[in-house]
């Protein structure tokens, strides 16, 4: 048996479309910080094999498989666009196992505190496995700015992506840490540094 008394609190990683949240995630895991990303467990819960997806082709049917056997997602984003009764059952599925996958990879760290990044972090609830909450910010112009300059996305499509994810005032209410990501590189991988520091003096996440 393991003391739980080391066992490694959770640091949910949030922030909007281009506020720099992976670059900042990088970071923690070159500092060696063991790290989970929900969008992979996301995509880990329907791989082949994965009861889930076989529960999603009994429900929708096989339009949504591509030729080799996996998830076709336009296809199965395509069902649920437009139909909220849809969406609601997929996400009564996906969400329970989302978060089963995330908890036993979390379970595996050896570091002192351990990161689940999500940019739905505060919408999905799954910040409820968290004990602490660093939300990466950023001025609304300038992530319109740097999603338009990665994606080749139209300011339009940026604004209605800003518009689906959680308010940027509703993450920050949520947030035990803001790190406001207006400057260059160097500094984020600094001010990560300075917060990783803070956060290995830190015992279940509390000050």
């Amino acid at each position: 048996m393991t003391n739980p008394v080391n066992k490694p609190w959770i640091l949910g990683l949030t922030g909007g479309i281009g506020s720099g949240k992976s670059a900042a995630a990088q970071h923690f895991i070159d500092l060696g910080v063991h790290l989970v990303d929900a969008d992979n467990a996301a995509r880990w819960v329907v791989e082949p094999g994965r009861p889930a997806l076989a529960r999603i082709v009994e429900h929708f049917g096989d339009s949504v498989l591509q030729v080799d056997g996996s998830l076709n997602r336009g296809a199965l984003r395509g069902l649920i666009f437009q139909d909220a009764e849809q969406r609601r059952w997929l996400e009564a599925l996906l969400h329970p196992l989302i978060g089963e996958e995330i908890a036993s990879y979390l379970a595996r760290a050896q570091s002192p505190y351990a990161i689940l990044v999500s940019p739905l972090l505060v919408e999905s609830g799954q910040s409820r496995m968290t004990q602490r909450i660093l939300v990466i910010d950023v001025p609304e112009a300038l992530q319109i700015q740097r999603t338009m300059q990665r994606d080749g996305s139209s300011a339009e499509q940026v604004q209605a992506i800003l518009k689906a994810q959680a308010d940027r005032e509703e993450r920050l209410r949520h947030a035990d840490d803001v790190l406001v990501n207006d400057r260059d590189h160097a500094w984020l991988q600094q001010e990560v540094e300075r917060l990783h520091h803070f956060y290995l003096t830190l015992r279940g996440g509390q000050s």
